[in-house]
């Protein structure tokens, strides 16, 4: 009866064509959430459902994709000289130990934070050895246990330093990290073949990376000719594409280690400029370059085949009692890696470079990282390193960081 009810009252409006307030409230019934029709007789009735415009948006728009993300930071030479083993040996409780502690507190907090944080370990890491400096550099475990404690989880090892203990040397800081940290991905200098082709690889947030290291150079020093041991220099390239090539199809992002350039100059050399492409154009994604011993730039990279890589040219160094002026400016590398996981689409973005001062009183005492950003006048005044200030400092970051990538 309410049916047909209403029928009669629409007839009454269409064919009179008056009474606009009743059309008025005919119309506001029939766009109530859900109404019924008449379309032709009472017996033919149409349910129709009515939507809202927020409800239609919702139908039509597709859902955002989910996305993985990971904050990389990269840290340049950890070069360990006398008095560094010197002061951490003093602080230890009993004098049994290397106590690294304080001269890494004060970036410890920018490590933490990463959800990957990779380390140029330029000294090898053995307890066979004693603690040892230029030109034959060797380090304690402790110092090892320390860089883990602050939150490295990757380490390079391909440095002209590596074989400064020779074959032995080499092996026994392998077999530190296998025995002791199995977990831990470190690379650049490997056992053997096998071992060189177990490509080092680390899931984090979902997404796969893999690493391989390179060096220019091993200071003069070779393995013996019937030695199993592998390490990659930057002149063997046919190896090296293949290899970074391999690395790209089972992990989703490839990042270099690549030890190269002239020490202590802020100047990228053709070398840097011209590797940095091949290895972008063969599949690298984060390039990470030390050895110059200072910072230089950085740029993004075009990859043949459309893609972006990045390259930061040199950290410069994380930790030494160098004492040449320019070796005092370093940086963390940041960049972060995002993952579609519907399309496996990976983009870099956000690159920066965090300024750091290496710092240490006079006498080579105390010696410490700062970020610059909390790194005073008073404390470049005192520096134990001559021709050094605060604005020297500033300078030197000004000019070998561009604005854009300049990091807090």
């Amino acid at each position: 009866m309410r049916r047909i009810a209403l029928f009669v009252l629409l007839a009454a409006v269409f064919l009179s064509g008056c009474s606009s307030d009743i059309a008025d409230r005919t119309t506001a019934l029939a766009t109530e959430g859900t109404a019924q029709i008449i379309t032709e007789a009472p017996e033919t009735v149409t349910s129709t459902v009515m939507t809202t415009p927020e409800a239609t948006a919702t139908q039509t728009e597709k859902p955002e994709p989910i996305l993985s993300t990971v904050r990389i930071v990269c840290a340049g030479d950890n070069l360990i000289h006398t008095p560094i083993y010197r002061q951490a040996k003093e602080r230890s409780s009993d004098g049994t130990y290397y106590d690294f502690t304080y001269a890494y507190q004060n970036v410890a907090h920018l490590i933490e934070e990463a959800d990957l944080a990779i380390l140029n370990q330029e000294t090898i890491i053995s307890d066979e050895y004693e603690p040892s400096t230029y030109p034959s550099f060797c380090s304690p475990t402790d110092l090892a246990d320390e860089m883990l404690r602050i939150g490295f989880d990757a380490f390079s090892i391909s440095n002209n330093h590596v074989l400064d203990k020779g074959e032995r040397g080499l092996l026994s800081t392998l077999n530190f990290w296998k025995t002791e940290h199995p977990d831990v991905p470190v690379y650049g200098a490997y056992e053997n073949e096998e071992d060189m082709n177990n490509i080092r690889t680390l899931t984090v947030n979902g997404i796969k990376f893999a690493f391989f290291g390179y060096m220019e150079h091993t200071n003069g020093l070779y393995l013996p000719k019937d030695s199993p041991c592998k390490v990659t220099y930057l002149s063997q390239e046919e190896l090296i594409e293949e290899q970074v090539r391999k690395a790209q199809e089972i992990a989703d992002c490839v990042i270099v280690s690549v030890h190269f350039g002239i020490e202590v100059t802020t100047v990228i050399s053709e070398q840097q400029y011209s590797f940095a492409q091949k290895l972008a154009d063969w599949g690298a994604d984060i390039i990470v370059g030390t050895q110059p011993h200072t910072i230089q730039s950085m740029e993004y990279l075009q990859k043949t085949d459309g893609g972006k890589s990045f390259v930061f040219y040199c950290l410069g160094n994380f930790l030494s009692a160098m004492d040449n002026p320019y070796s005092m400016v370093e940086y963390l590398g940041r960049i972060t890696v995002t993952k579609n996981n519907e399309s496996g689409e990976i983009t870099i973005s956000e690159p920066d470079a965090v300024p750091l001062i290496n710092h240490y009183d006079s006498g080579y005492r105390n010696i410490r990282v700062y970020p610059f950003s909390e790194y005073t006048r008073e404390l470049a005044a005192a520096h134990g390193c001559k021709n050094t200030s605060y604005d020297f400092f500033e300078k030197v970051i000004t000019e070998n960081i561009p604005d854009e990538f300049r990091g807090d």
